[in-house]
């Protein structure tokens, strides 16, 4: 049964997984925080197995600390300053560029929603606020049709005495 479960083990014997592996060097720095740290104290806590490889590990680092450091040449060391200086300074323009790229894009963008604020106003104006000669003309199409009659009649005592007649009105006009 070599797929056993790392939860049905006992507890133990429970191993690091490859994240709390990963995670193993920042506990022991005292870097890590929040849960995964306090799920790797409990399991380290819990389970020998998981508490050797933290001594492993701790003892491979106390190790490398007794080894000597090698000594970097002056030329290598300088030619590595001087590339990372190059480095930042593209950074620095990259960031730059980066920010004016975007004042500039932020600033097109406003100008097109001005332009288009004022199309739509434009357009809201004409279209309710200008008299349109269309409707206009329509409104005043019973009066077209009749001109001619209207022409006809003259004045308004015409129109005052065909109301006076029996055959057209009450017979009486205020």
């Amino acid at each position: 049964m070599g797929g056993l479960n790392t939860m049905s083990m006992v507890p133990e014997q429970q191993r690091l997984t490859p994240a709390e592996r990963a995670n193993l060097v920042a506990y022991l720095d005292e870097e890590l925080s929040g849960p995964e740290a306090e799920a790797l104290a409990t399991k380290l806590t819990h389970s020998a197995t998981a508490r050797r490889e933290s001594e492993s590990l701790q003892k491979t680092w106390e190790l490398l600390d007794h080894l000597p450091m090698p000594r970097a040449s002056e030329a290598w060391t300088e030619k590595t300053l001087t590339e990372a200086r190059q480095l930042s300074g593209r950074g620095v323009r990259f960031e730059t560029l980066v920010a004016q790229t975007s004042r500039r894009l932020l600033r097109n963008l406003v100008w097109v929603a001005l332009s288009l604020a004022a199309c739509l106003l434009a357009f809201a104006l004409t279209r309710w606020v200008w008299p349109s000669p269309g409707e206009q003309l329509l409104r005043d199409l019973p009066i077209a049709e009749h001109l001619d009659e209207y022409r006809d009649v003259g004045t308004f005592e015409f129109l005052n005495e065909l109301t006076n007649t029996p055959e057209f009105g009450s017979g009486k006009v205020d």
